[in-house]
């Protein structure tokens, strides 16, 4: 495989997360009443703790985003 296969791969595995990392910001900014719903069906917590549980995910895929995507594709297009 070389670089430039490769650094598209990343490049959209980077746009991809992104996008789902948006998608799951949006659903939560704007209904977060309905997933609080739709989840407190399944597993019943307090609105202050699934808001905890829910940003911290989103913290934590956003740091998995950066450092297994965004950082290698910005490697390998530096090395071009």
């Amino acid at each position: 495989m070389d670089i430039q296969t490769l650094g598209s791969f990343f490049m959209w595995c980077t746009i991809l997360n992104a996008g789902l990392l948006g998608f799951s910001f949006l659903m939560l900014a704007y209904a977060g009443d309905f997933v609080y719903r739709m989840h407190g069906k399944w597993f019943p917590m307090p609105r202050e703790k699934f808001n905890g549980v829910v940003y911290s995910f989103i913290g934590f895929y956003k740091i998995l985003l950066i450092v297994f995507n965004a950082v290698p594709w910005i490697a390998l297009e530096i090395m071009k």
